[in-house]
């Protein structure tokens, strides 16, 4: 295969769900066939080169736009495109994308997220309906904005979201009838695509975890007292889960149990989740070069969201580094996951689920330890990126010889 793998960010460092989503996809596809990967290079960052991923057959990097300008609000609001696509929008990676399909001919192009919709439909343009595009969606970008605007507080940030989510769906309705195929993260996303296209080539590729990577088995005592919560603490749902958490449940759950703490661990904290950390008994610790420390010695992995869309690979991480996980439901959305079996689940405001959950794995081992066990097994047999690496290129290679 010879795919063009068109991002909107950079896949490394893998220091974000997406990123690691797509690291482990590209350099999967990059096993079986030669890849071209053209990506937006983040803010501040070095452009990445083959020396840095030096599995793929060209790498060419192109400097992210500046996002969320005043111009660019006003055209997301009375314009075709909405916000989240003008943010990406580079006549240099226009340029770019140009100069690639032209000069090579490509079995398939991977598009990763909606936001890159106007290169692939600029290629369409230009070399026909035939054209196989691949969408991989991290998750359906328009439901995830209905659930922001059901979440934010300013009347003006919920009328703009709300009108970005239905300006999101036209155009998700339109690839889904139009693209050679696409690649969700879990089978509730599927159906909820194929409702509004029966047709569409859709296949399930899951998010995952490296299980040989977290070092299962840790054996937590009954003595430990730290609560973690991993995340890129600049993402919205993130940063809304962090802090209605730590305002609302963690203070029952101090006076319960006086001795636990709360370290909140991810890149970029904004400055309402630096705030918590002002919280007695609360660790913010910022962008890490490694979260699997914060792991060792967890009662609990804490997954507290109330927004968002796609599946947490936060959730699949704890559970391959052998640590229970306490989520709410819409945070364990989308995963195979048995409560009470391999996860245990509390909706956000019901603290006294919460304290019920919390004080099961302090005062039982046999608990603890048959939750971490099933949850290991369920990451090890079906969520391991070696796993669904295999599967993504097995599907692409099929859909390639007609299969559907």
């Amino acid at each position: 295969m010879r795919i063009l793998f068109l991002s909107p960010r950079q896949c490394w460092p893998t220091r974000s769900g997406a990123k690691l989503r797509e690291y482990y996809f590209a350099r999967a596809l990059a096993q079986r066939g030669q890849v071209t990967y053209l990506h937006f290079t983040d803010p501040g960052a070095e452009p990445l080169t083959r020396k840095d991923l030096p599995f793929f057959q060209e790498v060419v990097a192109i400097p992210k736009p500046p996002a969320y300008g005043p111009a660019k609000l006003i055209r997301g609001a009375f314009g075709r495109w909405p916000l989240p696509i003008l943010n990406y929008t580079s006549d240099e990676m226009s340029a770019a994308v140009d100069r690639l399909t032209s000069s090579d001919a490509y079995d398939l192009i991977h598009l990763d997220l909606l936001h890159m919709i106007r290169y692939g439909e600029a290629i369409v343009r230009r070399a026909g309906s035939a054209t196989r595009i691949v969408y991989n969606w991290h998750n359906i970008e328009s439901e995830a904005m209905r659930r922001f605007s059901a979440t934010v507080s300013s009347p003006a940030k919920r009328w703009y979201a709300r009108l970005t989510a239905a300006k999101l769906a036209s155009l998700e309705q339109h690839i889904l009838k139009t693209a050679f195929g696409h690649v969700v993260c879990s089978v509730r996303e599927c159906e909820e695509l194929r409702r509004t296209a029966p047709s569409a080539r859709i296949a399930v590729i899951e998010n995952g975890v490296d299980t040989a990577d977290f070092c299962p088995g840790v054996q937590v005592s009954g003595q430990a007292h730290k609560l973690v919560f991993v995340g890129s603490m600049d993402y919205y749902p993130n940063v809304e889960a962090a802090t209605s958490f730590t305002r609302r449940i963690w203070p029952v759950l101090r006076r319960r149990f006086p001795d636990l703490n709360l370290w909140i661990v991810g890149a970029n904290p904004t400055s309402a989740v630096l705030q918590l950390g002002n919280e007695e008994g609360v660790t913010v610790t910022g962008t890490v070069p490694d979260v699997r420390p914060y792991y060792r010695d967890a009662l609990a992995a804490i997954v507290p969201l109330r927004t968002g869309g796609g599946t947490r690979l936060k959730i699949l991480e704890a559970m391959a580094a052998g640590v229970p996980v306490v989520s709410t439901p819409l945070g364990a959305e989308g995963l195979a996951v048995t409560p009470g079996e391999n996860i245990l689940l509390a909706d956000p405001d019901d603290a006294e689920t919460w304290l019920r959950h919390l004080g099961q794995l302090t005062l039982s081992e046999v608990a603890r330890t048959a939750l971490s066990a099933s949850a290991f097994d369920l990451v090890r047999t079906v969520y391991d990126w070696g796993i669904l690496g295999r599967k993504l290129c097995d599907t692409y290679e099929g859909w390639l010889r007609g299969e559907p």
